[in-house]
């Protein structure tokens, strides 16, 4: 897909990622794009950096009422949308320990809100001719997040949806990309990390730390993040993957699980310093 001319919404479009990529959109001719994030003041920031073509709406990701609403509200206003991007996402480290609450949230926010909004937009992309998706999952959805169960889990899940997706809907011109990369420069690793990578960018310490296993292969900047996603969807390619090493680390996993895992809890073991 090219985004010329093109009517896009991006959820997480307050800062990190989806700031990024409506930015980039924007600068790469799109007729409109819809800013959107849990926090309306963030995604009211971003609108305003873009300008005249582009505004801002509050939203929670895991509410399909909510959705819905915006789609047709955007549609009414905007004219058909032409790509969806689902990237909002947040991360809170545990497993067994958490609520089952908190494993649901996750899973509303991560994966439901996937089907949620494919929901709301295929049916008119398909009438109209075809469309595209573009959502978020991480690296951690083809290999894990040893810190979060639910964070894995739910990405995992994200993959897979937009794997089915792709695959059910292809003939009808529905492009898919999905986005899988490790540490990236926002708010999802906190304070600390954000401070030590930018430390490390002085020469002045390592990216790993505070980043844990995702950062082990150093902290991406959004907007290279959001480049690499505008090259897939111009390619129609399905992975998006701005750290390329986790290419070579999905083959290994599907080539000897058990040799996998037991790399992994090597791994796990080192980052606990034991």
């Amino acid at each position: 897909m090219e985004l010329f001319d093109k009517v896009a919404v991006i959820t997480g479009a307050g800062s990190g990622i989806g700031r990024a990529l409506a930015v980039k959109f924007a600068q790469d001719g799109a007729r409109f794009v819809v800013c959107t994030d849990l926090n309306g003041d963030n995604a009211a920031q971003t609108a305003t950096m873009i300008g005249a073509k582009a505004s801002s709406a509050a939203l929670d990701v895991g509410d399909e009422a909510a959705i819905n609403a915006l789609v047709a509200e955007i549609e009414q206003a905007h004219g058909a949308i032409d790509c969806f991007v689902s990237n909002a996402g947040y991360g809170v480290a545990g497993g067994l320990d958490l609520a089952t609450d908190q494993w649901t949230r996750m899973m509303n926010v991560h994966t439901w809100s996937h089907l949620y909004a494919a929901r709301a937009v295929i049916p008119g992309m398909v009438e109209r001719g075809g469309g595209y998706l573009l959502n978020t999952a991480s690296a951690a959805g083809l290999l894990t997040q040893m810190d979060s169960g639910p964070y894995a889990v739910s990405k995992h899940a994200a993959v897979a949806f937009a794997e089915w997706v792709r695959i059910n809907y292809a003939d009808d011109n529905i492009g898919v990309s999905v986005l899988c990369p490790q540490a990236v420069r926002t708010n999802i690793l906190g304070p600390a990390a954000k401070k030590r990578a930018k430390q490390k960018d002085s020469g002045e310490g390592s990216t790993t730390g505070g980043a844990g296993q995702a950062g082990a292969d150093g902290i991406l900047e959004p907007e290279f993040v959001a480049q690499a996603c505008v090259d897939a969807m111009r390619d129609e390619k399905f992975l998006v993957l701005p750290h390329e090493e986790v290419l070579t680390y999905f083959q290994r996993k599907a080539t000897d699980y058990d040799r996998w895992i037991g790399g992994m809890r090597r791994f796990r073991r080192k980052l606990m310093g034991s």
